[in-house]
């Protein structure tokens, strides 16, 4: 299984996209603008999309991705989130008044999108040409908001998405019960902005160390930082790769690297 990472920033910039995840080909975990680097014929190609929450930045580039491609799919893009998160789409976004209402364009019967709801703690199996398996991870955030493990049906590790989350005592409880490969968690602001970062429900990097100091004895395996904002991502990293050297909780043993745009994990 491949993940291309098209968007892991938490804001824009030159070369910084926001959060968007493609799964081998036809797997879209997450719309932020990084989905806007994909071909017509690769955008085309995903017939399933898995949002973590209604935020912008992860789902900014849904609409725009629907209409440049609807001529070219024979079947409605299958979107799958929370019910508020598709809710918030619905009464937001495809509305007729910032977007058209895709979801019954251009009928009901035959429209571009189809929502479907999903519950933390579910199971999926998605994938139109190389099936997954798919478990919704709960998360902590201003709004409802949820992560995922994403597998090969053919057997292997789990990618594991932590989606925007503080605190998550719940979600190390699963993850420290699965075959983790591949950790992607957030950590969007540094610990100078600890307290915006507690109040919008971030991590930062002390925040970051308290809960990877959950994870089970004897369980290694590498973790990517996503979602720094761009002005402090070299503040960011500094402050992890200190306790990431020993220098907070005993953490020496970690591999904990920067998540970069256009980067692949293999899984």
């Amino acid at each position: 299984m491949q993940v291309r990472v098209l968007g892991c920033s938490g804001a824009i910039a030159k070369d910084c996209r926001t959060t968007s995840f493609l799964v081998d080909t036809d797997l879209l975990v997450d719309a932020g603008t990084g989905v806007g680097d994909l071909t017509l014929d690769e955008m085309a190609g995903i017939d399933d999309v898995v949002l973590t929450h209604s935020h912008l930045d992860h789902v900014a580039a849904l609409p725009l991705m629907i209409d440049a491609v609807a001529s070219r799919r024979q079947q409605p893009l299958r979107v799958h989130a929370l019910r508020a998160t598709i809710e918030a789409l619905r009464a937001h976004v495809f509305n007729n008044v910032i977007w058209p209402d895709f979801a019954s364009i251009p009928s009901r019967e035959k429209p571009f999108v189809s929502f479907h709801d999903i519950a933390v703690g579910q199971k999926l199996e998605l994938g139109s040409r190389l099936l997954k398996h798919i478990e919704v991870l709960p998360a902590v955030h201003t709004v409802p908001a949820c992560g995922y493990a994403v597998r090969s049906a053919q057997g292997g590790p789990n990618w594991v998405f932590s989606g925007d989350t503080e605190r998550n005592a719940p979600f190390w409880e699963r993850i420290n019960a699965m075959d983790v490969g591949v950790l992607v968690i957030e950590t969007a602001f540094s610990n100078r902005e600890q307290a915006l970062a507690q109040r919008s429900l971030h991590l930062s990097p002390a925040t970051l160390a308290d809960e990877l100091a959950q994870i089970a004895p004897g369980r290694r395996y590498p973790i990517y930082i996503t979602h720094t904002k761009p002005a402090e991502t070299e503040e960011i990293m500094s402050q992890i790769d200190a306790f990431a050297a020993g220098e907070l909780l005993g953490l020496a043993q970690r591999d904990i690297r920067w998540l970069q745009t256009a980067g692949v994990l293999e899984l």
